[in-house]
C-alpha cells in the first residue's frame, strides 16, 4: 500500500472502527486522528520520497494506577494503556539501516552492521533503535532495514512513560515484519526493558513497557521477572461513571536523577539488611520486628519507604479486586491510602532538595478542592515534580478541567481513557 492508498482509505472510513476502539467514537476526536494520520503519511513522504510501500503502527502510553514504586523491588503493580499514543509510518528494506525521523527532533541513524552499546547514543532515541534489534538479533531474528517517520501525543515528562511506547512501537515493528508476531506482548515489553537499561542507561523496572505493550487494564506481578503475572482486567472508569484526568503541574524535572536513584536505592538498602536483593523477598513481620536495628544502620527515610513498599504491594492487589468485582467506592479508597502512603512515608510529592518547589502537592490541594470528597486524586507515577492523577465524577468533568487548567495554564489537564489493546500494526 502506497502513501496516497493509505490516506484515501484513512479518508474513506475504512480504519474508522480501529480508530474508534484506540481512541473512542467522538466525532471530533476521530476527526482528528485522521487528520493526525494523514499528516504523518504525508510528512512521511516528504521524508522519503523514494518509498512507495508503507504500513502504520500505533503504541500507547501508559498511567499508573496502583503499586507506586513497587515493580523495581519485584512487586504488584495495577496500571492501564492511554489512548495517548505515538504513531509510525514505515517502509521496510533491505538497506542494512534503520532511519527514524521523530517530528520535532533530528533524524536517528543505525547502521545495523553494529549492534554493540554506543556511548555517545546513550540517553537518545537511536541507543534504544539498536538496543531492541540487537536483542532481536540475540533471538535469532533476521532484522532487515526500514524507513519510518513517527509523532506522539504522549506528553513527556508525564509520567505516561513516551519512552516505553516509543520502545514498544519498535519492538512492535520489528517483530511484525520480521518475525511473523512470535515475540508477542511479553517479550517485547522485556526487549524494552532491556534496550533502555543497557543501551540508554536508565535502570527502569518493566511496568512501563509491559502495559504499553499489553494494553488494558493490567494487573502484574513481578515477583518473577522472568515470568511476570499478568492479568488483564475489563473494567472502564467511564462505565463506574468517572473520569480519569492526568493534570501537569508543570514542575521541572531537571536535576532529579539523584531523588529517583534514591528510591530503589534505600529499599534495596534495607533488603540487604535482611540479606535479599529486593523488598519482595523480606518477610514483613521480620522487618517490622527488626526496626530497632534497622535505624541504627539504615536512614529513617528508607525505613518508611520499606513500610510503603509492603503495604502498597498488597493495595495494588486489592485495587485490583476491587474493580474486577465493580467495586468501585472501594477502589477510590484504596487509591486515596495509597497516595497518602506516597505523600507520607514514600514521599515522593517533591524534592526534598528544592523544598520552595511543590507543584504535586498544589495540583492534589487544587483537586480536593474541586471535588469536595468526591473522587479521588494522588501523585502520579515516580513523581517529585510533574503529574498528577485524578478520577473525576463525570459531571465534574469540565468544572474540574477548566479549573486546573486556570490554575496551571492551558491544556495542562488530559482526560484520558483506557485503550484495550498495546503496540499494534493499523494497516
Amino acid at each position: 500500500m502506497n502513501t496516497a492508498e493509505f490516506i484515501d482509505n484513512l479518508t474513506n472510513g475504512d480504519y474508522d472502527e480501529t480508530l474508534k476502539m484506540l481512541y473512542g467514537s467522538d466525532e471530533n476526536v476521530i476527526a482528528a486522528q485522521k487528520k493526525r494520520y494523514r499528516n504523518a503519511a504525508e510528512r512521511f513522504a516528504e521524508i522519503f520520497p523514494e518509498r512507495m510501500d508503507i504500513s502504520v503502527f500505533s503504541a500507547p502510553g501508559r498511567t499508573e494506577v496502583g503499586g507506586n514504586h513497587t515493580d523495581h523491588q519485584h512487586g504488584c503493580v495495577l496500571a492501564a494503556a492511554v489512548n495517548l499514543d505515538v504513531i509510525a509510518i514505515v517502509s521496510f528494506h533491505n538497506d542494512g539501516v534503520i532511519r527514524l525521523h521523530s517530528a520535532g527532533y533530528p533524524q536517528d541513524i543505525v547502521d545495523l552492521s553494529d549492534l554493540s552499546p554506543q556511548t555517545e547514543e546513550q540517553g537518545k532515541s537511536a541507543s534504544l533503535i539498536r538496543g531492541v534489534v540487537s536483542r532481536f538479533r540475540d533471538m535469532g531474528v533476521a532484522v532487515g532495514g526500514f524507513d519510518a517517520y513517527t509523532t506522539s501525543d504522549v506528553l513527556g515528562g508525564s509520567g505516561l512513560s513516551s519512552s516505553a511506547a516509543f520502545e514498544v512501537l519498535v519492538g512492535t515493528v520489528i517483530d511484525q515484519h520480521y518475525n511473523a508476531g512470535k515475540a508477542g506482548a511479553v517479550e517485547i515489553a522485556k526487549i524494552g526493558q532491556y534496550a533502555e537499561n543497557v543501551y540508554f542507561g536508565k535502570k527502569s523496572g518493566l511496568m512501563d513497557q509491559m502495559v504499553s505493550s499489553v494494553g488494558s487494564f493490567v494487573y502484574i506481578d513481578f515477583e518473577d521477572t522472568d515470568n511476570p503475572v499478568i492479568e488483564k482486567l475489563s473494567c472502564k472508569f467511564e462505565d463506574a461513571g468517572y473520569v480519569l484526568c492526568i493534570t501537569d503541574t508543570k514542575g521541572s524535572h531537571a536535576d532529579l536523577t539523584e531523588d529517583y536513584v534514591s528510591v530503589p536505592a534505600e529499599m534495596s538498602m534495607i533488603a540487604d539488611k535482611f540479606d535479599k536483593s529486593v523488598l519482595r523477598e523480606v518477610n514483613e513481620e521480620e522487618f517490622y520486628n527488626a526496626l530497632p536495628s534497622l535505624r541504627e544502620t539504615c536512614p529513617d527515610r528508607a525505613v518508611l519507604r520499606a513500610a510503603h513498599f509492603f503495604a502498597e504491594n498488597r493495595r495494588a492487589e486489592l485495587e485490583a479486586k476491587a474493580l474486577s468485582e465493580n467495586s468501585f467506592d472501594e477502589f477510590l479508597r484504596l487509591v486515596r491510602e495509597s497516595g497518602d502512603s506516597s505523600a507520607k512515608w514514600l514521599q515522593n510529592l517533591y524534592s526534598c532538595r528544592k523544598p520552595a518547589e511543590q507543584g504535586i502537592p498544589l495540583g492534589i490541594f487544587a483537586s480536593e478542592r474541586i471535588l469536595d470528597g468526591k473522587g479521588a486524586s494522588r501523585v502520579h507515577g515516580g513523581g517529585f515534580a510533574g503529574t498528577i492523577q485524578a478520577f473525576v465524577p463525570a459531571e465534574m468533568k469540565e468544572v474540574y478541567q477548566n479549573e486546573m487548567n486556570r490554575i496551571f495554564g492551558e491544556n495542562s489537564c488530559h482526560c484520558l481513557r483506557i485503550r484495550p489493546v498495546g503496540g499494534i500494526k493499523i494497516s
